[in-house]
């Protein structure tokens, strides 16, 4: 005889704090943007923010679909921190 399998209801990510988070993120990534564009900053900080907000919108579009459960090889806060490392980085250069 197989015992029942307990039933987890869990929210989807759209409906979470997680997921308000980063997308508050992603917004506010966005805004400082427009204002290293408007600015008219060095081309370095305006390239990395544009690649900082497609890595949060692609980890915004992969945490929704939930493949982040589906692959189990990656090492996640690895990756969720390499834009952070990339700034850094360009920082360090431009100095």
């Amino acid at each position: 005889m197989e015992t029942p399998q307990p039933v987890v209801n869990r929210r989807p990510f759209c409906c979470t704090l997680k997921c308000f988070v980063k997308f508050l993120r992603l917004v506010v990534t966005v805004a400082s943007m427009i204002f290293f564009i408007v600015g008219q900053a060095p081309e370095p900080y305006i390239v990395i923010t544009g690649f900082e907000v497609t890595i949060i919108f692609c980890f915004l579009v992969l945490y929704t679909c939930g493949l982040d459960k589906i692959m189990r090889s990656f090492f996640w806060p690895l990756l969720i921190s390499f834009p952070c490392e990339c700034r850094l980085v360009s920082w360090l250069v431009s100095t």
